[in-house]
């Protein structure tokens, strides 16, 4: 399978990630931050830069991976002054993904709401009444803009969001008739602290055309606690999924990009260390 990383795991300086990607043969650079900016903030000069290095190692760009929309709570409203700002910044972001030949943008969604829906009582004492429906406007533009763009967008399945299942992001695709420019961006660990347990569950409800990126990483979650450990990979609550998840990802095509993120250290905050004692088995098991 096509297998690449998160540069920033690795490092800020874009032209050192690469030599280490070289070193471990992955293919696909997923950009998230490059030097000191995030994606959607860097000059013209910056993104040719960016784009000339890249191709001339042979790093084709899998995503441009912008928080887009991380922070906007169902307060907000389409058109005001927060929710421009995040669809300018995507439209800088896909001007640059235009240069750099990057079939995929991220986007993010607001802030959790816990409980979005619910029955035999719950429906009244206990739901969040409305937010999910005052989520389907802040992203309805994205998705507009991404069809007269002619971008394919990403919704992450993030921690503390409204999108954090793979049934929560195939819903918001399916209530935006959105299938044909938003895939999901199937991050497995954030999926743990909603408790979907990635295979078969989380990967049923994506496998039939919904899957268009997905993020590697093992953790540990403790949701009572409100705690969350980053496990090197194979030691923590996914490591009996990996395996079968990468099996059916193989025997049902599954063609994008599998990034690694490396947001895992061994206790000194040397991610680049992290990334090497993980790297291994991500490859084995995905590659």
């Amino acid at each position: 399978m096509k297998l690449g990383v998160i540069c920033d795991g690795i490092s800020r300086d874009l032209a050192h990630t690469v030599d280490v990607m070289d070193e471990f043969g992955l293919e696909y650079a997923e950009l998230q931050f490059v030097g000191d900016k995030e994606v959607g903030d860097h000059s013209a000069a910056e993104i040719a830069e960016i784009d000339a290095l890249l191709r001339d190692r042979g790093k084709p760009v899998s995503c441009l991976s912008r928080h887009v929309f991380a922070g906007l709570t169902t307060a907000n409203a389409p058109g005001d002054e927060a929710h421009t700002r995040h669809m300018d910044a995507l439209k800088r972001v896909i001007e640059m993904a235009h240069v750099v030949g990057s079939p995929l943008v991220r986007i993010m969604t607001n802030k959790k709401e816990q409980i979005l829906w619910g029955h035999g009582g719950a429906e009244k004492w206990n739901v969040a009444h409305g937010a999910w429906d005052k989520t389907l406007p802040l992203i309805a533009p994205a998705v507009h803009l991404a069809r007269s763009e002619g971008v394919t967008l990403v919704v992450e399945t993030g921690n503390g969001t409204m999108v954090n299942s793979n049934y929560t992001a195939r819903k918001l695709i399916d209530d935006l008739d959105a299938k044909d420019v938003l895939k999901v961006l199937w991050d497995p660990a954030n999926n743990c602290w909603c408790h979907e347990r990635a295979y078969p569950d989380g990967y049923d409800e994506v496998k039939d055309g919904y899957l268009g990126h997905v993020h590697i990483k093992d953790v540990q979650v403790d949701t009572p606690r409100a705690t969350l450990t980053v496990k090197r990979m194979g030691q923590g609550q996914l490591a009996d999924q990996f395996q079968p998840m990468a099996d059916a990802l193989r025997a049902d095509g599954y063609d994008g990009v599998i990034s690694f993120e490396s947001v895992f250290h061994p206790g000194d905050g040397d991610f680049e260390a992290g990334f090497r004692q993980c790297v291994g088995l991500f490859k084995e098991l995905f590659g």
